[in-house]
């Protein structure tokens, strides 16, 4: 078994529990991703995301720079384990060399204050992906799901600002994944219009089977997988089903099977990979973390997935999204 997981928030975390003075660290940690962990599960990669909370961290240019100086560090301490990736060929060397890799992402383009400089620094950084938005609206674009707004209301009207279509444009020029998780329906069909290669929605499920906005409609999903982009199993429960009023509402991994049975019937078996979100969700009940993700697979496969449909939703499409675009 070889994991690829779009999406975690374990960098926020620990940046987050270093400012209270703590010592967790990403080799070993009491949080749902940690590299002895992942060692042991078998990934081969995972999306470590720089996240951003712009009402809460202050400047977003400076928070996203002390987040890629604690990247930078753990990358440097556990070059063992893991090494990070800026082309495709450094996965296949990093797999045949034994280590795991680390493709390193920003949620939340609000980060670049609209500036295109600072979009290039972080691609010196080595980001590879990035989020146009999280859940405020910034000088790119609008975003899905507007705190405060309701969970099913979809915005189709406001989608990228000029800028943020530039942004589109430019990421794609560069070899960055326009990444349309926490982007607006309208905003969605805005990064389809100005880009020609495969992108992402590095962690979203599907709106026809739990109707949160922060999930993609049937027609994003076929229009993806006609682009030849890829979407990640998102296991936050609310983005998973809906919960009565009072009941607690703590993931089951039929919930995530149900999802990724709609997905491939809708845009295909290509379509699909996974982006967890952990660290950035509540513990999933049945899923809590990067050593439970066998749980995942034989779930899949009792449900009716073919080894190799399971291998292409766990490792393989994602292997050729980044193929085709890094």
């Amino acid at each position: 078994m070889r994991i690829i997981d779009m999406h975690c928030d374990t960098i926020e975390r620990l940046l987050g529990l270093r400012d209270r003075g703590e010592t967790e660290a990403l080799r070993r940690n009491s949080l749902h991703v940690d590299l002895v962990r992942m060692k042991e599960s078998g990934y081969m990669l995972q999306n470590f995301a720089l996240f951003v909370q712009l009402e809460r961290d202050g400047d977003p240019w400076e928070r996203v720079c002390r987040l890629h100086e604690l990247y930078e560090r753990e990358m440097e301490q556990n070059a063992d384990l893991i090494a990070p990736v800026r082309r495709f060929s450094d996965i296949k060397a990093n797999e045949r060399a034994g280590r795991m890799s680390a493709l390193l992402t920003v949620e939340e383009g609000a980060v670049c204050k609209g500036e295109t400089a600072k979009l290039q620094e972080l691609y010196r950084w080595g980001v590879r992906m990035m989020t146009l938005t999280w859940n405020y609206p910034n000088e790119l674009g609008r975003p899905a799901l507007v705190r405060g707004a309701a969970r099913s209301a979809p915005d189709q009207t406001e989608g990228l600002t000029e800028r943020g279509r530039e942004f589109a444009a430019q990421m794609e020029a560069l070899g960055m994944i326009p990444d349309v998780s926490h982007l607006s329906d309208a905003g969605f069909y805005d990064v389809l219009a100005v880009t020609k290669k495969p992108f992402a929605a590095s962690h979203s499920n599907a709106r026809a089977v739990c109707p949160h906005v922060r999930n993609l409609t049937d027609d994003m999903i076929r229009r993806l997988a006609e682009r030849g982009g890829v979407m990640g199993l998102n296991f936050c429960a609310d983005f998973l089903e809906e919960a009565a009023e009072g009941r607690e509402n703590s993931g089951t991994t039929s919930a995530v099977v149900r999802h990724a049975k709609h997905i491939v019937n809708v845009g295909g078996i290509e379509v699909l990979g996974l982006g967890s979100d952990f660290d950035g969700i509540d513990t999933h009940r049945e899923l809590p973390g990067a050593q439970s993700m066998s749980v995942l697979w034989e779930a899949l496969k009792h449900a009716g997935f073919r080894e190799s449909e399971v291998e292409k939703i766990f490792c393989g499409n994602v292997l050729r999204l980044y193929r085709e675009t890094l």
